[in-house]
């Protein structure tokens, strides 16, 4: 019963993830909009959160849990940002990729989670998985102008919002901060960064309104997550909470038109299989 609610909330996580990029490009508005209302939506989720919880809150975990949000605020807001010159469908699983191989990174060199022979072979064996996964969702289709240019500025957009990412995750598990105590001064974070990063942009529309709900959904995968974790561990739990790509994958190719060629269509679905394949394997090094 134990392991069979563990694989609930991890996958809670992941349906509730994979959604937040296709739900807030059909709610509307820019990335500064989508940015301020998920943020929004996510502080009050917070602020639920703690007064039912009421966690033990030091000065160290405000402080690394607020800098924390403000990573958070950089990579969605990008991530956001990316879907203008790639679409969801390409920016999913190729964010999804980057993401993962930036947490492989810090994990072996950083937290040395690979102590043995196998864990390199299984884990060089991932990231060329994902390596060939995001190669795969990236390919342009030919005759298609200005696709190379929007690649390019899409490619440099997803490689700010994976340092945002990678910072939001790494700094809490450099700190070893606990995540029910984390989730306030992350949103207060988030909050914070997306207004810093988007005032200048008048964010506060409707469009900011709607995407309240894009911020519920995103900590209600956080907090399924978190629950995950003692139950399954945390290769388990991040590895299935990964394979949300697959609904922003499938939502952008056949609900917002994003393509139409089938070629393209079957290079996207297989270069995400690959890389659920490869954050699949990089949980097995870490058990």
């Amino acid at each position: 019963m134990r392991l069979m609610t563990g694989i609930l909330l991890a996958l809670l996580a992941a349906v509730s993830w994979g959604s937040i990029v296709f739900v807030s490009n059909k709610l509307g508005g820019d990335e500064d909009s989508q940015t301020i209302g998920t943020t929004g939506g996510a502080l009050i989720f917070a602020l639920a959160v703690f007064f039912y919880k009421s966690p033990d809150m030091p000065t160290i975990v405000w402080v690394v849990g607020f800098i924390s949000g403000l990573f958070w605020s950089l990579g969605q807001k990008n991530q956001f940002g990316a879907v203008r010159y790639l679409g969801v469908a390409k920016t999913a699983p190729m964010s999804t990729g980057l993401q993962l191989i930036g947490t492989t990174f810090f994990g072996v060199f950083i937290f040395k989670e690979w102590q043995t022979k196998m864990n390199y072979i299984v884990g060089i064996s991932a990231l060329v998985l994902i390596i060939a996964g995001a190669l795969l969702t990236s390919l342009k289709q030919g005759g298609e102008k200005g696709e190379a240019k929007s690649l390019k500025k899409g490619l440099l957009v997803l490689l700010i919002s994976t340092v945002g990412f990678v910072g939001y995750v790494v700094l809490i598990r450099w700190f070893n901060i606990d995540g029910w105590a984390a989730i306030l001064p992350q949103a207060i974070g988030m909050a914070t960064g997306a207004f810093l990063l988007t005032f200048r942009d008048k964010p506060f529309n409707k469009y900011a309104v709607r995407n309240i709900l894009t911020g519920i959904i995103w900590s209600t995968g956080n907090l399924g997550l978190l629950l995950a974790l003692p139950r399954i561990g945390v290769a388990t739990s991040f590895s299935l909470s990964q394979t949300g790509i697959v609904i922003s994958t499938i939502g952008g190719l056949f609900f917002l038109n994003e393509r139409k060629s089938k070629k393209q269509v079957w290079r996207v679905l297989l270069g995400c299989v690959l890389i659920i394949a490869g954050g699949v394997l990089l949980g097995v090094t870490k058990r």
